[in-house]
């Protein structure tokens, strides 16, 4: 059993010049973004936990989450897309599957 009801990993990877990541496509400031959204939400932070996570594998399909313990993927673009993970999949168990990789 896992410790939290959703556990959300941001790839938060920076390469080096040149090189494709996640980071480049503002990871860390939608993660930021993320964890403030899910409070004014009232998401409870005992039930669901947001973390920043290195190189996740999936740079091609970046920027990428990936959400346990459904092990569910996704890639994301702005701050709607995050709003609708938010309130669709840890929320209402909803998968996005538009945003689905």
């Amino acid at each position: 059993m896992s410790h939290f009801e959703h556990h959300v990993f941001f790839c938060c990877n920076q390469r080096g010049a040149g090189e494709t990541c996640c980071n480049q496509h503002g990871a860390s400031e939608l993660l930021a973004y993320a964890k403030d959204r899910a409070r004014a939400l009232g998401v409870n932070s005992d039930r669901i936990r947001l973390n920043k996570a290195g190189c996740l594998g999936r740079c091609d399909d970046g920027p990428v989450i990936v959400i346990y313990p459904e092990a569910v993927w996704y890639t994301y673009v702005d701050q709607q897309d995050i709003d609708e993970i938010l309130s669709e999949h840890l929320m209402h168990g909803r998968i996005v599957e538009r945003l689905r990789i």
